[in-house]
């Protein structure tokens, strides 16, 4: 089936000077959208403090090469895990966008979210929309030019307080807030903070919907995921149109039920006129259903003048929920959320690096015993302060002059190991095992034994 067509017709927008004025709205999506971004927030901001036997709960570490995620330890060599993560994610984003559309944009996108709370502050600091509309036009002086510092200075709080916790989930948030307190704060940690601090400023405050429009690729290829079944936000031009301006319907006319009162487009954050038919700025937030629904409700019509439907339900035709490729992104997302799964129970507990001695590969003694010197270093996720002990294993008798056990003092770091065997037990260079393992977890490196230099 071929996609619905994208179309951008021009729009009744509230902008003054290229900005759009928002108006907020109240209804049955704007409060599931907000209970959506509110929990969002919520663990956002929440999750980047919480620690689990002294560790945090969510921590990617770039320092130390770890990964802690949701009490559990993985290692650097654990990250396809994460790439996995992000294929499920993206399966999931296409799946929802070809069952019912931009939803992810409208209710969960972390730009639409800030962007929704930079509006509040301007509300609660300049005004209702009508009234920053008018400020517009004035001077920029008294109560105007005051309100309006103080809404930058809210914003400003608002971008630090969201780059402070996002470099927190890569700096343990702890050290991150002491260190700035103490004025000693790393260039690194100083960089994110006003980089991110800078960018969520920008993004939320001054551009807004222009990142959705020429910055976000989901609105450029949306049109070629949607069909004639997806449920996206949708005007219903056959019962809307023509337009009627008055109140209240007179049953003796042919008007449409749209009132034609503009509060669809004043409500929206992309400031489009979704009465022009689907077009890529459409987020799918569903502002303009809440306020539609109010006014038919006002002027005592059905509901529903615009909703999630799709395009054979608009006109009035079968249009199942399940099909092929809904059905085809959902086993995608399945399977790779099942790969991630397993992948979670098969992950590095203790990491082990060898390296050889490359100023001396091979010792030859007189009495015919051969020793090789390697430095081992051991790092351990077994989220476990036991010792780890270490075994060298191969089909001829050796001598191991090296630790037995490493201790949790001794982790990360190159630690000397001194390998000697009888030339007369070997044959040439032979295969070799360091065999590490503790209470919780195991691993084993493969290694050779030389029984001479090569030329």
């Amino acid at each position: 089936m071929e996609p619905i067509p994208v179309i951008n017709q021009p729009s009744t927008t509230t902008a003054v000077g290229g900005k759009i004025h928002v108006r907020l709205t109240q209804g049955f999506y704007q409060n599931l959208r907000r209970l959506v971004s509110g929990s969002l927030l919520f663990l956002y901001f929440a999750l980047v403090w919480i620690q689990v036997d002294g560790q945090p709960w969510l921590l990617f570490d770039f320092g130390q090469h770890r990964i802690f995620l949701f009490g559990t330890e993985f290692s650097w060599s654990d990250l396809p895990l994460m790439a996995g993560l992000m294929i499920a994610g993206t399966a999931l984003l296409f799946f929802m966008a070809v069952g019912w559309g931009r939803l992810w944009c409208g209710f969960a996108c972390p730009q639409s979210i800030w962007t929704w709370l930079f509006i509040r502050i301007e509300q609660i600091t300049e005004g209702r929309a009508s009234e920053r509309r008018k400020n517009e036009q004035k001077p920029l002086q008294g109560s105007i030019l005051g309100r309006r510092i103080l809404k930058h200075l809210l914003w400003s709080v608002l971008a630090f307080v969201t780059a402070l916790s996002f470099t927190g989930y890569f700096v343990p948030i702890r050290e991150l807030v002491a260190d700035m307190a103490a004025l000693e704060l790393s260039i690194y940690s100083l960089f994110w903070i006003i980089m991110m601090a800078s960018l969520t400023y920008v993004n939320g405050g001054l551009v807004r919907e222009k990142v959705c429009f020429h910055m976000c690729p989901y609105s450029r290829f949306q049109g070629v995921m949607f069909d004639r079944d997806t449920r996206t936000v949708t005007y219903d031009a056959v019962r809307g149109e023509p337009r009627n301006h008055r109140s209240h319907k007179d049953d003796g006319t042919k008007a449409g039920d749209c009132v034609d009162c503009g509060l669809c487009v004043q409500v929206c954050p992309t400031g489009i006129d979704i009465r022009n038919g689907l077009q890529y700025e459409c987020i799918d937030c569903g502002a303009c259903i809440d306020a539609c629904d109010a006014v038919m409700e006002k002027t005592g019509r059905e509901k529903g003048l615009i909703a999630f439907r799709s395009e054979n339900q608009v006109l009035k035709q079968a249009s199942p929920l399940w099909r092929p490729r809904l059905l085809t992104y959902m086993l995608v997302m399945l399977v790779a959320a099942g790969s991630v799964l397993w992948g979670f129970t098969q992950r590095t507990e203790i990491l082990v690096e060898i390296r050889r001695d490359r100023l001396q590969l091979v010792q030859e003694l007189d009495d015919g015993t051969v020793c090789n010197l390697y430095r081992v270093k051991v790092e351990s996720f077994t989220g476990t302060t036991d010792a780890i002990r270490v075994d060298v294993n191969a089909d001829f008798e050796v001598a191991v002059n090296g630790l037995s056990e490493v201790n949790p003092s001794e982790l990360n770091q190159w630690l000397p190991y001194r390998i000697c065997a009888n030339t007369s037990d070997l044959n040439g260079n032979q295969p070799m095992q360091f065999a590490l393992n503790n209470s919780n977890g195991s691993a084993v490196k493969d290694t050779v034994f030389m029984t001479r230099v090569l030329r």
